[in-house]
Protein backbone atom coordinates (compact mmCIF):
# COMPACT_ATOMS: atom_id res chain seq x y z
CA UNK A 1 0.00 0.00 0.00
CA UNK A 2 2.70 2.61 1.00
CA UNK A 3 4.27 2.04 -2.62
CA UNK A 4 0.77 2.56 -4.74
CA UNK A 5 -0.95 5.62 -2.98
CA UNK A 6 1.06 9.20 -2.43
CA UNK A 7 1.51 9.92 0.88
CA UNK A 8 -1.00 11.98 2.85
CA UNK A 9 0.28 13.69 6.12
CA UNK A 10 -1.70 14.18 9.46
CA UNK A 11 -1.63 16.28 12.42
CA UNK A 12 -1.41 15.39 15.99
CA UNK A 13 -5.17 15.35 16.24
CA UNK A 14 -5.75 13.01 13.21
CA UNK A 15 -6.79 15.59 10.83
CA UNK A 16 -5.88 16.17 7.43
CA UNK A 17 -2.67 18.47 6.29
CA UNK A 18 -4.38 20.31 3.58
CA UNK A 19 -2.29 21.46 0.55
CA UNK A 20 -2.22 25.09 -0.41
CA UNK A 21 -5.64 26.40 -1.76
CA UNK A 22 -7.07 22.80 -0.76
CA UNK A 23 -10.37 22.74 0.61
CA UNK A 24 -12.41 20.02 1.81
CA UNK A 25 -15.58 19.05 0.41
CA UNK A 26 -17.31 16.09 1.50
CA UNK A 27 -16.72 13.19 4.09
CA UNK A 28 -17.62 9.19 4.86
CA UNK A 29 -16.83 7.50 7.73
CA UNK A 30 -16.13 3.68 7.51
CA UNK A 31 -15.03 3.30 4.16
CA UNK A 32 -13.30 -0.19 2.53
CA UNK A 33 -11.30 1.29 -0.34
CA UNK A 34 -10.06 -2.12 -2.39
CA UNK A 35 -9.04 -2.81 -6.12
CA UNK A 36 -10.33 -4.50 -8.67
CA UNK A 37 -7.89 -6.97 -8.66
CA UNK A 38 -5.97 -7.48 -5.65
CA UNK A 39 -2.20 -7.79 -6.92
CA UNK A 40 -1.59 -3.66 -6.74
CA UNK A 41 -2.54 -3.33 -2.67
CA UNK A 42 -4.19 -5.19 0.02
CA UNK A 43 -7.86 -3.88 0.97
CA UNK A 44 -7.60 -0.48 3.15
CA UNK A 45 -10.51 -1.18 5.55
CA UNK A 46 -13.02 1.06 7.69
CA UNK A 47 -11.24 4.29 7.32
CA UNK A 48 -12.57 7.80 7.27
CA UNK A 49 -12.73 9.12 3.19
CA UNK A 50 -12.24 12.41 2.59
CA UNK A 51 -13.07 14.45 -0.58
CA UNK A 52 -10.95 17.74 -0.93
CA UNK A 53 -10.70 20.38 -4.22
CA UNK A 54 -7.12 18.09 -4.93
CA UNK A 55 -7.05 14.69 -3.89
CA UNK A 56 -9.37 11.87 -2.33
CA UNK A 57 -7.88 10.96 1.25
CA UNK A 58 -8.12 7.81 3.16
CA UNK A 59 -7.64 7.95 6.95
CA UNK A 60 -7.22 4.80 9.21
CA UNK A 61 -9.75 4.54 11.90
CA UNK A 62 -8.21 5.18 15.80
CA UNK A 63 -9.94 1.64 16.55
CA UNK A 64 -7.60 -0.26 13.63
CA UNK A 65 -6.29 -3.62 14.55
CA UNK A 66 -2.94 -2.91 12.36
CA UNK A 67 -1.57 0.20 11.69
CA UNK A 68 -2.09 2.02 8.40
CA UNK A 69 -0.50 5.48 7.04
CA UNK A 70 -3.24 7.33 5.48
CA UNK A 71 -3.21 7.31 1.91
CA UNK A 72 -3.86 10.22 -0.58
CA UNK A 73 -5.36 10.12 -4.78
CA UNK A 74 -4.66 12.91 -6.50
CA UNK A 75 -7.79 14.54 -8.50
CA UNK A 76 -5.58 14.66 -11.78
CA UNK A 77 -4.89 11.15 -11.36
CA UNK A 78 -8.43 9.85 -11.73
CA UNK A 79 -9.18 9.17 -15.52
CA UNK A 80 -12.72 8.35 -15.17
CA UNK A 81 -15.86 8.21 -12.49
CA UNK A 82 -17.94 5.44 -12.83
CA UNK A 83 -21.90 6.34 -12.86
CA UNK A 84 -23.85 4.77 -10.00
CA UNK A 85 -26.08 2.06 -11.16
CA UNK A 86 -29.43 1.67 -9.58
CA UNK A 87 -30.38 -2.12 -9.43
CA UNK A 88 -32.16 -4.84 -7.58
CA UNK A 89 -29.01 -5.98 -6.80
CA UNK A 90 -27.48 -2.61 -5.33
CA UNK A 91 -31.10 -2.45 -2.71
CA UNK A 92 -28.77 -5.69 -0.76
CA UNK A 93 -25.08 -4.53 -0.76
CA UNK A 94 -23.40 -1.48 0.53
CA UNK A 95 -22.98 1.57 -1.63
CA UNK A 96 -20.13 1.84 -3.49
CA UNK A 97 -18.25 4.31 -5.93
CA UNK A 98 -16.15 3.07 -8.57
CA UNK A 99 -13.22 4.94 -10.25
CA UNK A 100 -10.30 4.72 -12.69
CA UNK A 101 -6.74 5.70 -11.61
CA UNK A 102 -3.91 6.42 -13.43
CA UNK A 103 -0.95 4.23 -12.71
CA UNK A 104 2.48 4.75 -13.88
CA UNK A 105 4.81 1.63 -14.95
CA UNK A 106 6.83 1.05 -10.94
CA UNK A 107 3.17 0.82 -9.69
CA UNK A 108 2.36 3.89 -8.02
CA UNK A 109 -0.68 6.69 -8.69
CA UNK A 110 -0.03 8.88 -10.96
CA UNK A 111 1.14 12.38 -9.61
CA UNK A 112 1.10 15.73 -11.30
CA UNK A 113 4.85 16.94 -12.04
CA UNK A 114 6.12 13.65 -11.61
CA UNK A 115 7.95 13.87 -15.02
CA UNK A 116 5.23 10.96 -16.58
CA UNK A 117 2.65 13.34 -17.88
CA UNK A 118 1.08 16.94 -16.84
CA UNK A 119 -2.36 16.56 -16.18
CA UNK A 120 -5.09 14.00 -15.71
CA UNK A 121 -4.97 10.81 -18.73
CA UNK A 122 -1.60 11.99 -20.31
CA UNK A 123 0.75 9.93 -17.85
CA UNK A 124 2.95 8.93 -20.60
CA UNK A 125 3.30 4.56 -20.15
CA UNK A 126 0.81 4.50 -17.61
CA UNK A 127 -2.08 1.96 -17.03
CA UNK A 128 -5.33 2.07 -15.77
CA UNK A 129 -6.77 0.31 -12.12
CA UNK A 130 -10.60 0.44 -11.01
CA UNK A 131 -10.85 1.28 -7.30
CA UNK A 132 -14.14 0.84 -5.55
CA UNK A 133 -14.99 2.54 -2.19
CA UNK A 134 -17.54 0.68 -0.17
CA UNK A 135 -19.30 2.48 2.18
CA UNK A 136 -20.18 0.52 5.61
CA UNK A 137 -21.65 3.38 7.59
CA UNK A 138 -24.18 5.83 7.06
CA UNK A 139 -23.42 8.82 4.74
CA UNK A 140 -25.22 10.61 1.94
CA UNK A 141 -23.10 8.50 -0.70
CA UNK A 142 -24.84 10.12 -3.68
CA UNK A 143 -23.95 13.44 -2.51
CA UNK A 144 -20.68 12.17 -1.81
CA UNK A 145 -20.71 11.29 -5.66
CA UNK A 146 -21.69 14.69 -6.75
CA UNK A 147 -19.13 16.51 -5.36
CA UNK A 148 -16.51 13.60 -6.08
CA UNK A 149 -17.94 14.58 -10.14
CA UNK A 150 -17.77 18.48 -9.54
CA UNK A 151 -14.48 18.10 -7.52
CA UNK A 152 -13.15 16.54 -10.65
CA UNK A 153 -14.41 18.93 -12.96
CA UNK A 154 -13.51 21.80 -11.48
CA UNK A 155 -9.83 21.24 -11.77
CA UNK A 156 -9.08 23.33 -8.90
CA UNK A 157 -5.55 22.28 -8.63
CA UNK A 158 -4.87 23.91 -12.36
CA UNK A 159 -5.22 27.07 -10.93
CA UNK A 160 -2.44 26.90 -8.50
CA UNK A 161 -0.27 26.25 -11.46
CA UNK A 162 -1.72 28.33 -13.69
CA UNK A 163 -1.07 31.73 -10.90
CA UNK A 164 2.28 30.03 -10.48
CA UNK A 165 3.27 29.88 -13.83
CA UNK A 166 1.61 33.32 -14.44
CA UNK A 167 3.44 35.08 -12.21
CA UNK A 168 6.63 33.62 -13.21
CA UNK A 169 5.70 34.56 -16.87
CA UNK A 170 4.56 37.88 -16.24
CA UNK A 171 7.83 38.83 -14.86
CA UNK A 172 9.32 36.86 -17.34
CA UNK A 173 7.53 39.07 -20.10
CA UNK A 174 8.44 42.37 -18.06
CA UNK A 175 12.02 41.49 -18.80
CA UNK A 176 12.00 41.36 -22.56
CA UNK A 177 9.50 44.28 -22.73
CA UNK A 178 12.15 46.27 -20.58
CA UNK A 179 14.96 45.88 -22.90
CA UNK A 180 13.05 46.25 -26.42
CA UNK A 181 9.20 46.42 -26.19
CA UNK A 182 8.93 50.10 -26.48
CA UNK A 183 7.25 52.95 -24.84
CA UNK A 184 3.32 51.80 -25.71
CA UNK A 185 2.54 48.45 -24.03
CA UNK A 186 0.19 46.38 -25.91
CA UNK A 187 -3.18 48.05 -24.71
CA UNK A 188 -2.07 51.19 -26.32
CA UNK A 189 -1.45 52.84 -23.28
CA UNK A 190 2.39 54.67 -22.43
CA UNK A 191 4.78 51.93 -20.77
CA UNK A 192 5.86 53.47 -17.07
CA UNK A 193 9.50 52.39 -16.97
CA UNK A 194 11.84 52.98 -13.88
CA UNK A 195 11.03 54.45 -10.78
CA UNK A 196 7.87 55.91 -11.47
CA UNK A 197 6.81 52.50 -13.17
CA UNK A 198 7.56 51.03 -9.87
CA UNK A 199 5.37 53.82 -8.03
CA UNK A 200 2.76 53.19 -10.45
CA UNK A 201 2.50 49.28 -10.41
CA UNK A 202 2.35 49.92 -6.22
CA UNK A 203 -0.59 52.03 -6.35
CA UNK A 204 -2.08 49.73 -8.85
CA UNK A 205 -1.70 46.56 -6.30
CA UNK A 206 -2.99 48.47 -3.65
CA UNK A 207 -6.05 50.21 -5.41
CA UNK A 208 -6.54 46.34 -6.50
CA UNK A 209 -6.60 45.17 -3.19
CA UNK A 210 -8.40 48.08 -1.75
CA UNK A 211 -11.73 47.04 -4.64
CA UNK A 212 -11.11 43.44 -3.15
CA UNK A 213 -11.83 44.41 0.78
CA UNK A 214 -14.69 46.66 -0.67
CA UNK A 215 -16.85 44.26 -2.70
CA UNK A 216 -15.92 41.58 0.20
CA UNK A 217 -17.63 43.43 2.92
CA UNK A 218 -20.37 44.80 0.97
CA UNK A 219 -22.88 42.20 1.59
CA UNK A 220 -22.97 38.79 3.54
CA UNK A 221 -22.52 36.82 0.10
CA UNK A 222 -19.82 38.86 -1.49
CA UNK A 223 -18.10 37.73 1.75
CA UNK A 224 -18.70 34.06 1.68
CA UNK A 225 -17.79 34.03 -2.05
CA UNK A 226 -13.87 36.23 -1.42
CA UNK A 227 -13.51 34.82 2.31
CA UNK A 228 -10.91 32.34 0.69
CA UNK A 229 -8.99 34.90 -1.17
CA UNK A 230 -9.17 37.50 1.65
CA UNK A 231 -7.68 34.77 4.24
CA UNK A 232 -4.74 34.27 1.34
CA UNK A 233 -4.11 37.61 1.09
CA UNK A 234 -4.15 38.04 4.75
CA UNK A 235 -1.67 35.62 4.80
CA UNK A 236 0.54 37.22 2.12
CA UNK A 237 0.51 40.75 3.82
CA UNK A 238 1.25 38.55 7.13
CA UNK A 239 4.87 37.18 5.42
CA UNK A 240 5.68 40.79 3.70
CA UNK A 241 5.35 41.90 7.39
CA UNK A 242 7.80 39.10 8.46
CA UNK A 243 10.60 39.77 5.70
CA UNK A 244 10.22 43.57 6.16
CA UNK A 245 10.50 43.16 10.06
CA UNK A 246 13.60 40.57 9.39
CA UNK A 247 15.41 43.09 6.68
CA UNK A 248 14.65 45.98 9.02
CA UNK A 249 15.31 44.89 12.45
CA UNK A 250 17.58 47.46 13.04
CA UNK A 251 16.34 50.68 11.97
CA UNK A 252 13.00 49.88 13.73
CA UNK A 253 12.20 51.00 17.60
CA UNK A 254 9.87 49.24 20.44
CA UNK A 255 7.26 50.64 19.25
CA UNK A 256 7.07 49.88 15.33
CA UNK A 257 8.29 46.29 16.34
CA UNK A 258 5.04 45.96 18.54
CA UNK A 259 2.09 46.89 16.45
CA UNK A 260 3.87 44.72 13.54
CA UNK A 261 3.19 42.07 16.00
CA UNK A 262 0.03 42.88 16.98
CA UNK A 263 -0.54 43.03 13.46
CA UNK A 264 0.50 39.42 12.61
CA UNK A 265 -1.60 38.14 14.88
CA UNK A 266 -4.75 40.02 13.60
CA UNK A 267 -3.81 38.22 10.29
CA UNK A 268 -3.15 35.06 11.91
CA UNK A 269 -6.57 35.06 12.86
CA UNK A 270 -8.08 36.04 10.08
CA UNK A 271 -9.03 32.60 8.98
CA UNK A 272 -9.28 28.82 8.32
CA UNK A 273 -9.40 27.95 4.42
CA UNK A 274 -10.93 25.18 4.86
CA UNK A 275 -13.46 24.67 8.35
CA UNK A 276 -15.20 22.02 9.22
CA UNK A 277 -19.31 21.98 8.30
CA UNK A 278 -22.53 20.21 8.91
CA UNK A 279 -22.29 20.15 5.03
CA UNK A 280 -19.38 18.43 4.79
CA UNK A 281 -18.58 16.62 7.35
CA UNK A 282 -22.61 15.09 7.95
CA UNK A 283 -22.69 12.47 10.91
CA UNK A 284 -18.93 13.38 11.67
CA UNK A 285 -19.10 17.17 12.10
CA UNK A 286 -18.41 16.74 15.93
CA UNK A 287 -15.34 14.50 15.60
CA UNK A 288 -14.31 16.62 12.77
CA UNK A 289 -14.39 19.76 14.38
CA UNK A 290 -12.97 18.41 17.68
CA UNK A 291 -9.78 17.57 15.85
CA UNK A 292 -9.70 20.53 13.74
CA UNK A 293 -9.89 22.48 17.12
CA UNK A 294 -7.30 20.97 18.26
CA UNK A 295 -5.23 21.55 15.86
CA UNK A 296 -6.25 25.11 16.29
CA UNK A 297 -5.57 25.84 19.95
CA UNK A 298 -2.11 24.84 19.91
CA UNK A 299 -0.85 28.32 18.64
CA UNK A 300 -2.95 30.81 21.41
CA UNK A 301 -2.21 28.05 24.25
CA UNK A 302 1.55 28.79 23.16
CA UNK A 303 1.29 32.52 23.79
CA UNK A 304 -1.25 32.08 27.23
CA UNK A 305 1.25 29.80 28.63
CA UNK A 306 -0.67 27.05 28.41
CA UNK A 307 -4.02 27.76 29.66
CA UNK A 308 -7.11 29.70 28.02
CA UNK A 309 -10.19 30.06 28.96
CA UNK A 310 -13.14 28.75 27.16
CA UNK A 311 -14.56 31.62 26.01
CA UNK A 312 -11.85 33.53 24.49
CA UNK A 313 -11.28 30.29 22.59
CA UNK A 314 -14.87 30.33 21.35
CA UNK A 315 -14.48 33.82 19.83
CA UNK A 316 -10.72 33.04 18.62
CA UNK A 317 -12.58 30.21 16.92
CA UNK A 318 -15.49 31.48 15.29
CA UNK A 319 -13.47 35.01 14.09
CA UNK A 320 -10.91 32.21 12.52
CA UNK A 321 -13.96 30.44 10.56
CA UNK A 322 -15.10 33.58 9.22
CA UNK A 323 -19.14 32.94 8.15
CA UNK A 324 -19.15 29.36 9.48
CA UNK A 325 -19.76 30.51 12.67
CA UNK A 326 -20.51 27.58 15.45
CA UNK A 327 -22.47 27.49 18.75
CA UNK A 328 -21.41 27.30 21.89
CA UNK A 329 -23.12 24.00 22.29
CA UNK A 330 -21.34 22.58 19.30
CA UNK A 331 -17.97 23.93 20.61
CA UNK A 332 -18.55 22.32 24.45
CA UNK A 333 -19.53 19.29 22.59
CA UNK A 334 -16.66 19.14 20.71
CA UNK A 335 -14.05 20.03 23.78
CA UNK A 336 -15.78 16.67 25.72
CA UNK A 337 -14.74 14.60 22.39
CA UNK A 338 -10.75 14.91 23.19
CA UNK A 339 -11.18 12.52 25.88
CA UNK A 340 -11.78 10.14 23.24
CA UNK A 341 -8.91 11.45 20.73
CA UNK A 342 -5.15 11.04 21.73
CA UNK A 343 -4.85 15.09 21.04
CA UNK A 344 -2.45 16.94 23.27
CA UNK A 345 -5.07 19.54 24.80
CA UNK A 346 -7.70 18.72 27.30
CA UNK A 347 -10.79 20.57 28.77
CA UNK A 348 -10.44 21.39 32.23
CA UNK A 349 -12.95 22.75 34.99
CA UNK A 350 -11.83 24.71 38.08
CA UNK A 351 -13.78 24.16 41.49
CA UNK A 352 -15.61 27.44 40.70
CA UNK A 353 -17.02 26.36 37.24
CA UNK A 354 -14.58 28.13 35.48
CA UNK A 355 -13.82 26.25 32.10
CA UNK A 356 -10.49 26.55 30.60
CA UNK A 357 -8.47 24.64 27.99
CA UNK A 358 -4.51 23.86 28.66
CA UNK A 359 -2.44 21.53 27.16
CA UNK A 360 -1.97 17.85 28.89
CA UNK A 361 1.91 18.93 29.56
CA UNK A 362 0.55 21.39 31.48
CA UNK A 363 1.58 20.90 35.52
CA UNK A 364 -0.01 22.71 38.51
CA UNK A 365 3.33 22.08 40.67
CA UNK A 366 5.24 24.04 38.19
CA UNK A 367 2.74 26.97 38.62
CA UNK A 368 2.72 26.53 42.26
CA UNK A 369 6.44 26.62 42.48
CA UNK A 370 6.49 29.94 40.46
CA UNK A 371 3.51 30.97 42.73
CA UNK A 372 5.60 30.50 46.25
CA UNK A 373 8.66 32.06 45.02
CA UNK A 374 6.20 35.29 44.57
CA UNK A 375 4.36 35.18 47.38
CA UNK A 376 7.35 34.47 49.77
CA UNK A 377 9.34 37.99 48.36
CA UNK A 378 9.57 40.34 51.90
CA UNK A 379 6.58 42.81 49.57
CA UNK A 380 4.61 40.09 49.36
CA UNK A 381 4.93 38.34 53.16
CA UNK A 382 4.06 41.79 53.87
CA UNK A 383 1.10 42.73 52.32
CA UNK A 384 0.13 39.64 50.30
CA UNK A 385 -0.03 39.25 46.41
CA UNK A 386 -3.25 39.93 44.30
CA UNK A 387 -4.63 37.96 41.13
CA UNK A 388 -3.07 40.80 39.02
CA UNK A 389 0.56 40.13 40.46
CA UNK A 390 0.19 36.67 40.08
CA UNK A 391 -1.01 37.44 36.28
CA UNK A 392 2.23 39.74 35.67
CA UNK A 393 4.82 36.84 37.24
CA UNK A 394 3.07 33.95 35.22
CA UNK A 395 2.27 35.88 31.82
CA UNK A 396 -1.19 34.99 32.29
CA UNK A 397 -4.46 36.28 32.48
CA UNK A 398 -6.00 37.95 35.84
CA UNK A 399 -8.98 35.87 35.44
CA UNK A 400 -6.81 32.60 34.89
CA UNK A 401 -4.36 33.77 37.51
CA UNK A 402 -6.99 34.10 40.42
CA UNK A 403 -8.07 29.98 39.40
CA UNK A 404 -4.65 29.06 39.94
CA UNK A 405 -4.23 31.08 43.68
CA UNK A 406 -7.33 29.35 44.63
CA UNK A 407 -5.95 25.84 43.81
CA UNK A 408 -2.74 26.72 45.93
CA UNK A 409 -5.11 27.69 48.93
CA UNK A 410 -7.42 24.35 48.68
CA UNK A 411 -3.78 22.53 48.26
CA UNK A 412 -2.79 24.60 51.54
CA UNK A 413 0.14 26.98 49.75
CA UNK A 414 -1.83 30.01 50.80
CA UNK A 415 -4.28 31.65 52.46
CA UNK A 416 -6.65 33.90 51.63
CA UNK A 417 -7.95 37.49 53.22
CA UNK A 418 -10.69 38.99 51.63
CA UNK A 419 -11.52 42.92 52.29
CA UNK A 420 -13.44 45.94 50.41
CA UNK A 421 -10.12 45.77 47.82
CA UNK A 422 -10.46 42.45 46.92
CA UNK A 423 -8.99 39.33 47.51
CA UNK A 424 -5.03 39.43 48.85
CA UNK A 425 -3.15 36.13 49.31
CA UNK A 426 -0.34 34.74 51.96
CA UNK A 427 2.23 32.43 52.72
CA UNK A 428 0.05 29.75 54.45
CA UNK A 429 2.36 30.07 57.99
CA UNK A 430 -0.21 27.16 59.77
CA UNK A 431 1.97 24.03 58.84
CA UNK A 432 4.87 26.05 60.45
CA UNK A 433 3.14 26.38 64.34
CA UNK A 434 4.06 23.20 66.43
CA UNK A 435 0.49 22.09 68.09
CA UNK A 436 2.52 21.12 70.83
CA UNK A 437 3.60 24.87 71.42
CA UNK A 438 1.95 27.24 69.98
CA UNK A 439 3.98 29.91 71.51
CA UNK A 440 7.17 28.54 69.89
CA UNK A 441 9.19 30.97 67.40
CA UNK A 442 10.76 29.57 65.09
CA UNK A 443 14.17 30.71 64.11
CA UNK A 444 14.70 29.11 60.73
CA UNK A 445 12.29 28.30 57.44
CA UNK A 446 9.15 30.49 56.28
CA UNK A 447 8.42 31.80 59.30
CA UNK A 448 11.74 33.09 60.03
CA UNK A 449 11.72 34.55 56.45
CA UNK A 450 8.68 35.93 57.82
CA UNK A 451 9.38 37.73 61.02
CA UNK A 452 12.09 39.54 58.99
CA UNK A 453 10.19 40.82 56.55
CA UNK A 454 7.45 42.20 59.46
CA UNK A 455 10.11 43.78 61.58
CA UNK A 456 11.80 45.60 58.26
CA UNK A 457 8.15 47.51 57.60
CA UNK A 458 8.02 48.11 61.46
CA UNK A 459 4.87 46.19 61.95
CA UNK A 460 4.30 44.22 65.29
Amino acid sequence: MANFFSKADVTSSGRPVLLRSEVECHLLSSVDLEPEDHHHFSPLKSGLLILTTHRLLWLPSASASTPTSAAAIPLPAISHIFSSKKSLKSMFHSPRIRFQVLVLPDGRVFEPGSGSGSGSGSGLGSRSVVLTAVVRGKGDCDGFLGKFWDSWRARAWESNETSGSGSSSVSGSGTGTGTGGGLYSSDGSVRMVGVAGILRKEQESWESTDKSLQDAFQDLNALMSKAKEMVMLAEKMRQKLLSGTNSQSSATNDEDMGSKEEMQDWLLSVGIISPVTKESAGALYHQQLSRQLADFVRTPLERAGGMINLIDVYCLFNRARGTELISPDDMLQACSLWEKFDVPVMLRKFDSGVMVIQNKSHSDEEVFVRIKSLVTKPEALRSGISPSDAAMTLGIAPAMAKEHLLTAESNGLLCRDVSPDGFRFYINLFPEIDPHDVYLVKDYGICETWIKAVSTSGLR
